[in-house]
């Protein structure tokens, strides 16, 4: 079996020097390069399973060299080494899909632990088998699309801020990048910020020493040490006071923690996902939340749409849900009835996945044993997503306007859940592009169409 294989980019011979004797010593061979045109001719000539590379290169710099392994058919995971403090840099870095960064000067344990965790990726005994699509469930395009985007996200460490409403699913999506990372041999440890006490929270995050305040008896770990080598969630992260987000900043940035009552600061080697359903842009507006803190767990996002946006999606969760709840209460799954489908993808589900599991919870304590009818739900009155089903009303005019109407606000809608892309809209209404596009024009939506999108 190889050793692995590792390309140092750096101008400076000691910094190449520091790299390759500390990379040698964890039994990874290197091959070195001063400048981008013999880095891309090493990529093209070996196998490498990590590149380090330093930003200020000559003739060009890291970012580029980040840009030209990630449009390769197999990119590897790319370290960006950065001048210390400049976390700009480091952001923009990973937002073009850099694994991760480490900052001047290199510290050479946070250095090795990184190193650890990139290996992960390339290692074929440790490769995950992706099973996504069977816990996250939906045949919708969007859901194919963050299906897709967990598996990218997984092979880089950087923040990702998880936004969409309660009960969208937020932290399956968080575990499942973890699962699918690096750092799934790691812990996963999640915690609801609004759940915290204010005078316990900086207790909770960074620990504390023994005696360091009234009834701290013992030493104790907080959050971001009972994470090491794994991933840190911080649900409903817009509930941090602002005394405890610049704390939560610096721990971000420096990669080091000091416990209440410690003299010095302890490096920590985690990964930061955190969530919520408020609008955190809105609150930075609002000077309730911090715009740094909020650029640096922001540095890739990924939203979740609500059930009612993905009504398509029900049928495949309605039976998992009934599955899954059938086996906890040791029966036979039951069937649901054609007329209570059409009224669970009627209804608006304003607290999305999570009221749908209620809901059907509800349902089978509530049957008759034979099957689940639409009033076994007990669904809320005048609360349906009447825009995914729109009713015929007779309104004044011929039969002919009112199907048009029903048409166009069907075609609206399938061009709205597939972001403005015709092709895709005209498949889920099982339409050919051509039949679609003429429709679009006989319905005068043609110009809409085209100024929501890029694609035809």
């Amino acid at each position: 079996m190889r050793k692995p294989l590792v390309l140092i980019v750096d101008d400076e011979p000691d910094i190449r020097e520091l790299l390759e004797i500390t990379l040698n010593r964890m039994d990874i061979e290197t091959c070195c390069a001063e400048n981008i045109h013999i880095a891309k001719a090493l990529l093209q000539q070996k196998q490498f399973e990590l590149c380090l590379t330093d930003m200020k290169l000559p003739e060009g710099n890291g970012l580029d060299l980040v840009d030209i392994i990630q449009a390769s058919p197999n990119p590897i995971p790319v370290a960006v080494i950065t001048a210390h403090g400049n976390m700009d840099t480091a952001i923009l870095a990973m937002k073009k899909g850099a694994f991760d960064f480490i900052s001047k000067p290199v510290d050479l344990s946070v250095l090795r632990q990184l190193i650890n965790s990139a290996l992960k990726l390339s290692d074929p005994i440790s490769t995950k088998e992706r099973r996504i699509r069977h816990e996250l469930l939906g045949e919708s395009l969007i859901m194919w699309e963050i299906r897709s985007k967990i598996d990218k996200l997984a092979r880089s460490q950087a923040p990702v801020y998880i936004s969409g409403e309660s009960g969208s699913g937020k932290e399956l999506v968080a575990r499942l990048i973890h699962q699918q990372g690096a750092r799934s041999d790691g812990p996963f440890v999640a915690i609801n910020c609004g759940a915290i006490p204010l005078e316990l929270m900086e207790s909770e995050f960074f620990g504390h020493k023994k005696g360091s305040f009234t009834g701290a008896t013992t030493d104790k770990k907080g959050l971001f040490q009972a994470a090491e080598g794994g991933t840190l969630f911080l649900d409903e992260v817009a509930d941090l006071p602002l005394s405890l987000q610049v704390k939560l900043l610096r721990a971000i940035q420096e990669k080091k923690i000091r416990p209440i009552g410690e003299q010095h600061e302890i490096p920590v080697d985690i990964r930061l996902l955190s969530a919520t359903h408020r609008n955190l842009a809105d609150m930075v507006q609002a000077g309730s939340f911090r715009q740094d803190l909020y650029y640096r767990i922001n540095v890739i996002n990924l939203h979740i749409p609500p059930l009612r946006e993905r009504s398509s999606d029900i049928p495949a969760l309605t039976g998992h849900i009934l599955a899954k709840l059938s086996d906890i209460n040791k029966i036979e799954p039951p069937k649901l009835s054609a007329a209570a489908l059409a009224a669970l993808q009627r209804y608006d589900f304003p607290g999305n996945v999570r009221e749908l599991e209620n809901v059907l919870e509800r349902a089978l304590a509530l049957y008759d044993g034979k099957s689940i009818e639409r009033d076994d739900l007990n669904l809320p009155v005048n609360t349906y997503n009447n825009s995914n089903y729109p009713d015929y009303s007779p309104d004044p005019g011929t039969l002919q306007d009112s199907l048009e109407e029903i048409e166009k606000k069907a075609m609206t809608l399938a061009l709205k859940e597939n972001k403005w892309n015709k092709t895709a809209a005209a498949k889920q209404l099982g339409l050919t592009f051509r039949s679609f596009r003429y429709r679009l024009k006989k319905l005068n939506l043609d110009n809409q169409a085209g100024s929501n999108s890029f694609l035809s």
